[in-house]
């Protein structure tokens, strides 16, 4: 969804010129709506100036009296001109999970010391100060973030989380994690892959010397079988 140039602003106009929800301002911005909250009590750090909207091009006046009149209506944007595609620095995050970011940044913070505030801000497409004021316990909402697991809140994928882990420890001069859950159930998958193997090899010589194929050693899939 796409989201005014200047949100906290428009935000800030959008407090003070019209009756909208603080529901329907924060999703219309993509912002918290605690944000919001401070914009309108005047505690925001600091005082923003008002962005019309509607002078800017980004809401029609009637959209915003259709919201004024139902406080479930959600405002639709104009279409803006057609944005450049973005090459480098943070990734787009959805509106829908912005509000999951300090969670992420608090987990891998609290899991993946290691890893420097560039390489989240790379992987949760974030700010360094954000990350900088979680770090510190300084967050405007820190008593409401609990650590996540990024990649549970979809905010990035595991071989992007595993790739900065193994280079920031290798920066570090540490060994990497490694997953070992797995160990037993892949070493138990490779003797039977070369017993199925060896077997097929016996049964394709039994066949060549015009013998019955030797039976397989008993598995517990062929016992299931019988």
């Amino acid at each position: 969804m796409a989201q005014p140039l200047m949100p906290h602003a428009t935000a800030s106009w959008l407090v003070d010129n019209t009756s909208l929800s603080f529901e329907q301002i924060a999703e219309f911005c993509g912002l918290h709506i605690l944000e919001i909250q401070a914009i309108a009590d005047d505690t925001a750090a600091t005082k923003l100036t008002g962005r019309d909207p509607v002078r800017a091009h980004e809401l029609t006046q009637e959209e915003i009296d259709k919201g004024q009149a139902d406080p479930d209506y959600r405002l639709v944007m104009l279409k803006g001109p057609e944005q450049v595609r973005r090459t480098k620095g943070p990734r787009y995050t959805p509106v829908s999970k912005r509000s999951d970011k300090p969670d992420g940044i608090a987990w891998i913070i609290r899991n993946h010391p290691e890893i420097s505030d560039g390489a989240i801000g790379n992987l949760i497409g974030t700010t360094r100060t954000t990350i900088a004021a979680i770090r510190d316990r300084s967050h405007w909402n820190i008593a409401n973030i609990t650590p996540k697991d990024p990649v549970t809140l979809g905010l990035t994928t595991q071989r992007e989380l595993d790739a900065a882990v193994a280079k920031a420890a290798k920066a570090a001069g540490i060994e990497a994690p490694v997953d070992t859950r797995l160990e037993g159930d892949r070493e138990a998958l490779i003797v039977e892959l070369r017993a199925q193997r060896d077997q097929l090899a016996r049964d394709a010589e039994a066949a060549e010397a015009g013998e019955s194929p030797v039976s397989a050693e008993p598995t517990a899939e062929n016992l299931f079988k019988r």
